[in-house]
């Protein structure tokens, strides 16, 4: 049996309609999801006898999707359960977003779940390489394609984000604690005028079995009234929601959608 440790935004809900049998769903108090309603809701500060009911339920997989919030942690709700858990769960919430995500996962290991990825539970949330779009990329899309590459990368050493924006080979934007849809509102009253195209590929040798960037046709409305002509993903690391919407979409804007193989 899965248990499925649900965030905010779609992504949650896409995975339990891709699935034959519902999973347990489950979320963190604070976190909760906006699409789903969990059966479950947990505390950080009770995270151990919260696995330790997963168990008795019979969950032995865990996955987590969505969007959450970092909590603060309250000494005084800490159980007996969890207080062995503390020194990993300070650490966490002291480093990264993927240096977070790892140790969290480490911590449901060894409580003796497999944690699997969103595209394991659902293969078909990622795309093929290529363009499925009626506009397709030009030479100069190709090349900022490559330094946006190559920006996201320089991000990954820094764990600050997935995505960037690039116009004849300069970053205009690059994504934050605050998200991809920031960035892409940030441009709205761009300088430069129009053009360039929005990367967003994994961080590199992040755990993909959590946090693997997401966009969904809301992504391509944003990167359409940034003034971007397209939106180039590393094929196979990047989870794609409502892809036919997001293909439609990016027709009726005038924008590509290219899946491009990773460097």
């Amino acid at each position: 049996m899965i248990a499925l440790i649900a965030g905010r935004g779609a992504l949650p809900l896409e995975i339990c309609n891709r699935l034959s049998e519902r999973p347990l769903v489950c979320a963190m108090a604070g976190s909760e999801p906006d699409t789903l309603d969990p059966e479950i809701t947990f505390r950080l500060e009770q995270l151990g006898s919260f696995l330790a009911r997963l168990t008795s339920a019979g969950v032995t997989e865990i996955c987590l999707a969505g969007g959450v919030s970092r909590p603060a942690i309250d000494p005084a709700a800490i159980d007996a359960e969890t207080l062995p858990m503390v020194p990993v769960l300070q650490a966490a919430l002291g480093a990264g977003d993927d240096g977070a995500l790892r140790a969290i996962m480490e911590l449901f290991e060894s409580a003796g779940f497999a944690v699997r990825a969103a595209h394991d539970v659902a293969p078909d949330l990622l795309m093929q390489p290529g363009v499925p779009t009626r506009i397709q990329p030009g030479e100069l899309d190709k090349a900022d394609a490559a330094r946006g590459t190559e920006i996201v990368a320089a991000m990954s050493a820094a764990d600050i984000g997935q995505s960037c924006a690039v116009r004849a080979r300069q970053a205009v934007a690059v994504e934050t604690v605050f998200g991809t849809d920031w960035m892409l509102e940030t441009l709205i009253r761009r300088p430069d005028g129009q053009g360039g195209v929005m990367v967003k590929a994994p961080k590199t040798g992040q755990d993909r079995r959590a946090d693997l960037p997401t966009i969904g046709p809301a992504t391509v409305e944003k990167a359409a009234a940034a003034g971007l002509s397209g939106i180039v993903l590393e094929a196979g690391g990047v989870i794609v929601l409502e892809q036919e919407a997001v293909i439609a979409t990016c027709d009726r804007l005038g924008l590509f959608l290219w899946l491009r193989d990773a460097a």
